[in-house]
């Protein structure tokens, strides 16, 4: 299936703007990004499709409905791609009423006016209709040392931020089997790559480390991920818009689990490969107290999405993490501008309050 409008909500964020690009460079369809221009998003991470006649910008709050209205009604999308969202663990901690408010509130206003307007259509063009929303396996809750998450996996989110994609997650379903919405769910592992704002862990400890400042790594360090770089995960959703089944869930996943003691450790090891003179970066490695509520261990288990519709992961955590770094090196300017203005490296969650 191939579409004339792809709608992107949150398209200036570090994933949203990875997709608007693959968009642009993958297909011929017209891009139009919808973005409040949040703490997080960037139009600078644009930059290389913002002259391409077929990518648009909308800014405008995915809780507003009467501009979703308008931007629908004006640009008579084929296809949502829903990524906008509050999305650090750390920030829920602090201040969890707003996650309610993007992630939740805003996801429903979203999927009133995209029913609303899919109402509107002729057959064939509801029949054409997607509407892909955009998740995290974090939603499952914590694993053990074993096993993996799957699309049938419990809900058993533990933080304000992943009870607040629950939530989402719950209401696209509900869009789909009490009003026909032809929606799908993504659920994906942690992401990482260049533009990434730097309160996430990779780029954090990079900028941390150029600086010559300690680099904090919570409780024992024995937490596990798995990484998956950003530009996967863009061929992963394009995949699951254009073949994927309506009304199914698919999990997306990198393959390549390390416990955060391990990852710094890797980081630490490539910048001394790539700048010497700061070797050996591991030194600046800090213990410090665990995030509250700190879920042990995410993997997800990427068999449904390999067999059905043929996408695995292309990098690897070695190749993608040299290159992620390497960007950071190569883009002072870029990352420059947010530590001069709206986030200095400072430690968030320490609270509940």
């Amino acid at each position: 299936m191939s579409f004339e409008t792809v709608l992107v909500t949150g398209g200036a964020g570090f994933i949203g703007s990875a997709v608007v690009r693959h968009l642009i460079d993958a297909t011929q369809a017209r891009v139009v990004n919808v973005d409040a221009l949040t703490y997080a998003a960037n139009l600078d991470n644009l930059a290389m499709v913002e002259g391409d006649p077929r990518y648009l910008f909308e800014h405008a709050d995915i809780r507003d409905k009467a501009a979703l209205q308008r931007i629908f009604a004006r640009h008579r999308p084929d296809a949502v791609m829903h990524l906008a969202a509050e999305s650090h663990v750390d920030r829920s901690i602090d201040g969890p009423a707003e996650f309610v408010q993007t992630n939740v509130v805003g996801t429903v206003t979203l999927l009133e006016a995209a029913l609303e307007y899919w109402r509107g259509l002729d057959a064939d063009a509801q029949a054409r209709f997607r509407f892909l929303h955009v998740s995290t396996d974090e939603v499952y809750g914590s694993l053990g040392e074993e096993g993996l998450f799957s699309e049938t996996s419990q809900y058993q989110p533990n933080s304000p931020y992943s009870a607040s994609k629950a939530a989402s997650d719950h209401f696209v379903r509900a869009w789909h089997h009490t009003y026909g919405l032809p929606t799908l769910i993504t659920n994906c592992t942690n992401n990482y790559g260049p533009y990434q704002f730097p309160e996430k862990l990779i780029p954090l400890v990079v900028l941390k480390a150029l600086a010559g400042e300690s680099l904090p790594v919570y409780g024992k360090g024995e937490n596990v991920r798995d990484w998956l770089h950003v530009d996967d995960h863009a061929r992963a959703l394009l995949a699951v818009l254009k073949r994927g089944r309506v009304g199914e869930t698919y999990g997306i996943g990198g393959q390549a689990e390390r416990r955060n003691i391990d990852l710094v450790r890797q980081i630490c090891a490539i910048l001394d490969g790539l700048l010497p003179a700061g070797a050996p970066h591991a030194r600046l490695i800090t213990m410090v107290s665990d995030r509250p509520g700190h879920d042990l261990r995410y993997a997800m288990d990427i068999g449904k999405i390999g067999a059905e519709l043929g996408w695995r992961p292309q990098e690897t955590l070695e190749s993608g993490l040299t290159a992620t770094i390497a960007w950071y090196l190569d883009n002072r300017v870029w990352w420059q501008r947010i530590k001069d203005g709206v986030y200095r490296g400072q430690r968030l969650g320490l609270t509940a309050d």
